[in-house]
């Protein structure tokens, strides 16, 4: 059995940090030793401590050693179409997205944008995402395929859609439910594949698509849940004249039972204080989607309102919407949001939120997004000094909060050193690189 040790500075969270000087939520190791064995850490301390007899030793020496990012919510079907000029949601929806899904009928094309999708993932140090597919079952076969091909752990579902988009991107309440029911038989569990039922808002499902969408999650509670909630006010509108008995938006999902702590929602910014009340009880998780909100002008998440009062928030890049696939990216820009609404975000809750916060999120705790003996080997290594910017200000830092921030304010794909994956090298792999 090989043994790998990853040497170099490690930092991994125990908790979310309550303050910029919670040194106990954190471990940080100055000269840390990670042990590596079948993808798996087996040890983790002072590299002087380690054994390192019979183990190959890669040393990564100044570098940061972290978990890998975690995403929790994107659309990997419109990789191609990030940068598309729009005004508001609907328009970006109708103008641009739901044409570019229609490509995945296309033989061949799920499985080409699947490979430049998973590579960006790996050259921004993202181990593990939760995506949208689009309506077509191949584009789910060709997301997981490729997941499983590098090993890697993710979560995604087709999009089930009935209404409201075009019809070659429309399924039927019937036909959605027959080609979840497959998917799921097909991939969930499978190696490290996890499915998640995924009708994609209540504006493109009828009630009657809602009713089939209750049915999956109550024969599959092992499976997570992903849809949209309140990222505008016009959306939010127009779900109300959709269904109008509903006590409010959150309301709709309310109705058709498919709250619970294994459902993401996308967005969540104006949410009121019953559906506040809701999520909270449900347990489900109000995903931060900073880069997209402030693209689309959707509005600024109220991160503090929904901590205080016992909703589950996460964080995620929310790519084609989203302008970066980059979670240092997304942090930056997370930050700046709550800037403006008067929550200062420190560096350490930041890293948090994008490594064991999301991880918690997922109910993953245990098998990602922190460095300790028994977790997955999803790693990244991060060079604060990659560019020539970010040099010139590496040179006055003296704490580990300012790395931190400065890795997140000015770093993008070239402060990932490196990326592993289940234990195995996975961006100094990749063609071209």
């Amino acid at each position: 059995m090989s043994r790998t040790i990853l040497r170099g500075r490690v930092l991994s969270f125990h908790r979310a940090p309550q303050a910029i000087d919670d040194a106990e939520s954190y471990l940080y190791l100055e000269d840390g030793a990670v042990s590596i064995e079948d993808g798996i850490v087996t040890a983790l301390g002072d590299f002087g401590s380690a054994d390192v007899s019979g183990a190959m030793v890669i040393d990564h020496r100044p570098n940061l050693i972290m978990p890998g990012f975690i995403d929790l919510h994107l659309h990997y079907v419109q990789s191609q179409m990030m940068a598309a000029y729009a005004g508001s949601l609907l328009e970006w929806l109708n103008t641009y997205t739901f044409i570019e899904e229609q490509k995945f009928a296309q033989q061949g094309h799920a499985d080409a944008v699947a490979v430049d999708f998973y590579d960006a993932l790996i050259r921004h140090g993202t181990t593990t995402a939760v995506a949208y597919c689009s309506s077509h079952p191949r584009s789910v076969d060709a997301f997981f395929a490729e997941a499983q091909r590098r090993n890697m752990l993710m979560v995604g579902g087709k999009v089930m859609m009935d209404r409201n988009a075009p019809e070659e991107l429309c399924d039927t309440p019937q036909s959605g439910y027959d080609d979840t029911k497959a998917l799921i038989a097909r991939w969930h569990g499978r190696g490290r594949s996890l499915y998640a039922i995924s009708p994609r808002f209540a504006l493109t499902s009828t009630p009657a698509q809602m009713e089939m969408v209750r049915a999956l999650v109550a024969e599959h509670p092992d499976c997570y849940v992903q849809t949209h909630v309140s990222e505008n006010q016009a959306e939010i509108s127009y779900a109300m004249e959709l269904y109008p008995g509903a006590k409010d938006y959150t309301g709709i999902y309310e109705d058709y039972g498919i709250l619970g702590r294994k459902t993401l929602l996308g967005h969540a910014i104006h949410l009121n204080h019953r559906e506040t009340a809701v999520l909270a009880e449900a347990g489900s998780v109000a995903v931060f989607c900073p880069t997209s909100n402030l693209f689309l002008g959707s509005g600024l998440f109220d991160r503090e309102r929904l901590v205080s009062n016992g909703v589950r928030v996460g964080i995620a890049t929310d790519i084609g919407g989203g302008t970066s696939v980059s979670m240092l990216r997304t942090l930056d820009e997370g930050y700046k949001v709550l800037q403006l609404r008067g929550q200062r975000l420190n560096p350490f809750a930041s890293f948090h939120m994008a490594t064991r916060g999301n991880a918690e999120a997922l109910g993953l705790e245990h098998t990602i997004g922190s460095i300790a003996p028994g977790r997955a080997a999803d790693l990244i290594v991060l060079d604060s000094a990659a560019t020539p910017t970010m040099r010139m200000r590496h040179a006055t830092m003296t704490t580990l909060a300012e790395e931190l921030f400065l890795l997140q304010t000015l770093g993008d794909d070239r402060a990932i050193a490196e990326v592993y994956v289940a234990g195995a090298r996975a961006k100094s792999t990749l063609v071209g690189l």
